[in-house]
């Protein structure tokens, strides 16, 4: 193909063979914007990121001492035979907000810096308060942080109601539920009777002084145990002075309980031990974070704290002014020329900074929300926003997927957001499936032609106009433009109506939704969708069928920060409704040893045909034999992980496969056993697609393979360690996992954005599943920015007008054709035009 002029050269690829790349070749422009495409799993982040980033950053990091590399976050060495003409570059993946209590907005953005600043060189002082330096005004430094919360705004303590819930337990029968369970917990037990406590009495019957000591003591004796020994038994054993089972250590509830919580690096562990913990706002702060002396410091009448928790858009309201030059908060011009000079400075630069940020839609995001409550879409767009300030010149930008979450409206600003990049001297390279974005390229690299071990080649490189001559491209279908009839809506079976809800932008919300039918709920990002769909309703109807409400986020430093009540109800409707699914994209595990096969419940009927073989019952083999979790059958050397860690001195650990069983996890005497000549752990190498052929006569195992291959995963290997898998992904799996049981109608299914990470075609099958769980007499109910999803829905509830304070109402209700028309809905005129001419967006 010829190459256009106006480019001023190209990286070029030799023999790329990442993930499942198969040897391409490729040349692609510098400074334009180009964007890969293909279905889900067809190898185009295996060439974005995996190869060409990784190949960047390797690059970058050769010339970096060897002593400074180990502290990065290093990438595997990508398999190509050469990459050249490769600038710098800089990735922006999607990825969840740090599950720390102490990340935000402002400290993501460094926005809270330069408040900082402002505050500590520019405040209104109490008189005669002498200066405090700029980390005094923050409440992760030592200077700075309340010393009563250590700047976290809550205190947290146990009692004995706490960790004692049921006094009526003896501490045999475990009255102290905040001590371990198994076998940690019995020895704690056993140390008591040591010390001579009684174990059978009723909590409540002991006396205080007891009590207090086994809850509250620091002190940790160390005691004979003897082990099954009955009270009477132990003190003739101390008597006699007998050979102990062991000698234990005394630890009290509240001990187990504070340091567990402090130091365990078991996510599980902490949950568990927050449980006994109560939280409370600091009576110091008020939950402000930050000590007295500083909150004492005014800016614009406000403490910095309250300054945190305004919206960013009318935060640079606040700025405006003094950008503009008006004097230093509480300061007449006179006498403070310096401080009117520092506001000018700083102001002007929060409003350039805060101009980016509500350009691209995070207008109503506030310097003091923490990031794991971010969308991966809304943290990559902030730290999109840094990069836009930060003004580099000549770097590759990868991006995976820039507009997922965004609604319409807020693509149009993202779009302009990154050709400000482009015109600054840099490349863009962007992972994306949104069918603006795609034809905004000034380049398109088409992957495929379909998924996993069928996709790594190049289907089109080259401009976007020639991408519609490729026979082989999915892609090309979705960017031509036909008229969409909005399909014929299915009638409800009832309502279920919400009633007074509060609860972050919504404030006394009525809404209904229909049951029985396909409900989309739309309106720009920040407008209270997801506030609406995945918290209240959620926890209002799991409340009502008795259920737990799903944590919102599983990892966090701290017991769940104590949400203000939900104030709403529920006023009709629930007597249509018997179960609750909430299909998110949390992972399905947190470790190598969840995978795909593992969480579907494939695997146990597998593991039953591998011990029903001849050979395993002759060994006398059983299903546990074929788990890499049990000892019996997994490789002892690296205890069924795979792979083993290398220590570099001076360089980051790298993963070896085990040089024992080679990766296959499994201890050679398992893998003898063959089923169809295949060994367990081949079976676990294999694709959806392919295992579903290799197991075509057993029906257990075709069937929950077949609803995997519905969702579009059958590209998936079955060992696929959860790790490895996207968030949209993950969600798919417990989607396909659903899809498998037995349908007895009457569930609520809600997702939120289902179509994250999914290509246009790949929507479609995602919508056959959903609609196929419609016509079985359930209801779905999904947050949803896709227009395909959202002119096929029976009925949508649009939320706005805006976004934040300017949001959190129902602009309107209805089937699909009443929407499209509504003058003050903002995603009508985006619909209006996916009617008329087939546009995804």
């Amino acid at each position: 193909m010829s190459q256009p002029k106006n480019f001023s050269g190209f990286v070029k690829v030799r023999g790329a063979r990442e993930h499942n790349l198969k040897n391409i070749d490729l040349e692609i422009p510098r400074d334009a914007f180009v964007v890969f495409t293909g279905v889900s799993g067809s190898g185009k982040s295996s060439l974005a990121f995996g190869t060409l980033y990784a190949e960047a950053q390797r690059r970058y990091l050769e010339s970096v001492s060897p002593y400074a590399r180990r502290l990065f976050n290093q990438m595997s060495v990508p398999e190509a035979d050469a990459i050249e003409g490769l600038p710098p570059a800089i990735a922006l993946q999607q990825q969840r907000g740090a599950a720390s209590t102490r990340s935000f907005v402002g400290s993501v953005t460094t926005l809270s810096n330069l408040l900082r600043m402002l505050y500590s060189r520019a405040g209104d002082y109490p008189k005669g308060q002498s200066i405090i330096y700029a980390e005094g005004f923050s409440p992760n430094t030592p200077e700075g942080a309340c010393p009563h919360c250590h700047g976290l705004g809550r205190v947290y303590e146990v009692t004995e109601k706490s960790m004692v819930p049921d006094d009526t337990l003896t501490i045999r029968e475990r009255a102290v539920a905040a001590w371990p369970t198994a076998w940690q917990g019995q020895n704690l037990r056993e140390i008591l009777m040591t010390l001579g406590y009684d174990v059978d009495t009723p909590w409540k019957d002991l006396p205080k002084k007891q009590r207090d000591w086994i809850l509250f003591t620091e002190e940790q004796p160390v005691v004979p145990v003897y082990s099954a020994f009955t009270a009477a038994e132990v003190r003739d054993a101390l008597r006699r002075k007998l050979e102990p089972s062991y000698m234990g250590t005394f630890t009290s509830a509240k001990r187990y309980v504070m340091q567990t919580f402090a130091n365990s690096q078991s996510q599980l562990m902490k949950k568990r031990v927050s449980q006994f913990m109560l939280s409370a706002e600091c009576p110091v702060c008020h939950g402000k974070r930050v000590r007295p002396a500083s909150l004492a410091v005014k800016f614009a009448k406000l403490d910095i704290a309250e300054m945190s928790g305004i919206p960013l858009l009318r935060l640079k309201h606040i700025f405006e002014p003094y950008a503009a030059g008006a004097p230093a908060a509480g300061h007449k011009n006179a006498g403070h020329p310096e401080k009117n000079l520092v506001t000018q400075r700083i102001a002007e630069d929060m409003v350039k900074r805060l101009d980016v940020l509500i350009d691209l839609g995070l207008g109503y995001l506030t310097l003091e929300r923490s990031t794991p409550t971010l969308s991966p879409g809304e943290l990559q767009r902030l730290r999109l926003a840094t990069q836009i300030h930060s003004n580099l010149f000549g770097v590759v930008y990868v991006l995976d997927e820039p507009s997922a979450g965004l609604h319409p409206a807020d693509t149009q600003a993202l779009l302009r957001a990154l050709d400000g990049l482009k015109a600054a001297g840099n490349s863009l390279f962007v992972v994306e499936h949104e069918v603006d974005v795609i034809r905004h390229a000034d380049w398109i690299v088409d992957v495929g032609p379909a998924a996993g071990e069928k996709g790594g080649e190049i289907l089109y490189s080259g401009p976007p106009e020639g991408l519609m001559r490729v026979p082989a491209s999915v892609t090309k279908r979705y960017l031509n433009t036909q008229p969409h009839k909005a399909r014929t809506a299915r009638t409800p079976k009832g309502w279920l109506r919400l009633e007074g809800v509060t609860r972050n932008n919504l404030h006394n919300f009525n809404a209904a939704f229909p049951l029985g039918v396909f409900t989309s709920v739309t309106g720009v990002s920040g407008s209270g969708k997801s506030t609406l769909v995945s918290q209240v309703l959620v926890e209002l109807v799991a409340t009502q069928l008795g259920q737990a409400v799903p944590a919102a986020y599983e990892e966090t430093e701290m017991p769940e920060q104590q949400v203000l009540p939900l104030e709403g109800r529920i006023t009709a409707g629930m007597d249509a409704v018997k179960r609750l699914i909430v299909v998110d994209q949390k992972p399905i595990g947190r470790t190598p040893r969840s995978n795909l096969a593992t969480y579907t419940g494939l695997f146990d009927p597998i593991r039953k045909l591998f011990a029903a073989t001849k050979m395993a019952k002759a060994r006398h083999y059983d299903a546990g034999r074929f788990s890499f979790n049990v000892a019996k059958g997994r490789c002892s050397h690296c205890e069924g992980e795979g792979f083993v860690m290398v220590e570099l001195l001076f360089l980051p650990s790298v993963y070896a496969p085990c040089p024992t069983c080679q990766g296959t996890r499994y201890n050679s005497k398992t893998l003898e056993i063959k089923y169809n000549d295949k060994n367990i752990a081949e079976v676990l190498e294999m694709t959806v697609d392919d295992a579903f052929l290799f197991f075509i006569d057993e029906p257990q195992i075709k069937r929950p393979l077949e609803t995997v291959q519905q969702v579009g995963l059958g590209y998936l290997r079955l060992g696929q360690p959860a790790t490895e898998l996207s968030g949209g992904e993950a969600q798919r799996i417990k989607l396909a996992t659903e899809l498998q049981r037995t349908q007895h109608g009457n569930s609520l299914y809600i997702l939120d954005e289902p179509t994250t990470g999914l290509h246009p075609s790949d929507v479609e099958k995602l919508m056959d599943q959903l609609n196929l769980l419609v016509d079985q007499g359930n209801t779905v109910i999904t947050v949803e920015h896709d227009m395909h999803v959202i002119a096929n829905s029976d009925w949508i509830v649009d939320i706005g007008p805006g976004a934040g304070d300017e949001g959190g109402k129902v602009v309107a209700a209805g089937p699909v054709a009443d929407i499209a028309e509504n003058k003050h809905s903002r995603t009508a005129p985006f619909l209006a035009k996916y009617l008329n001419n087939g546009s995804n967006k």
